[in-house]
């Protein structure tokens, strides 16, 4: 059975840092993207990050640049979001995903799997 399992929410003032972590088991994702994303109270599920198989590309939304990081490690089947300067606007239930293909996208249905999710609350 495979499965994302995320990790590593909580809550934080704004400002602070978290890093999410999301873990696959049930087969290897090493050749397919993976992403995050995120959805907060009333609102539909938005994009955040995302990063190719290989990690050499990635791509964000942009209110989230130069403050977000995706990265992964395909030795552990393991993808990670690192969240600083975290802001009020920024509280939502983030996801992990994973791709039908190797290379990064943006668009929900590109991806066959997902986790149930973490919750991040930033406190102002």
């Amino acid at each position: 059975q495979v499965q994302l399992v995320e990790s590593g929410g909580g809550l934080v003032q704004a400002g602070g840092s978290l890093r999410l972590a999301c873990a696959a088991s049930g087969r290897t994702f090493s050749s397919n993207a993976m992403g995050w994303f995120r959805q907060a109270p009333g609102k539909e599920r938005d994009f955040v990050a995302t990063i190719s198989y290989s990690g050499h590309t990635t791509r964000y939304l942009d209110s989230v640049k130069g403050r977000f990081t995706i990265s992964r490690d395909n030795a552990k089947n393991t993808v990670y979001l690192q969240m600083n300067s975290l802001k009020p606007e920024d509280t939502a239930v983030y996801y992990c995903a994973a791709a039908r293909d190797s290379f990064i996208t943006s668009t929900a249905r590109n991806y066959d799997y997902w986790g149930q999710g973490t919750q991040v609350t930033v406190s102002s």
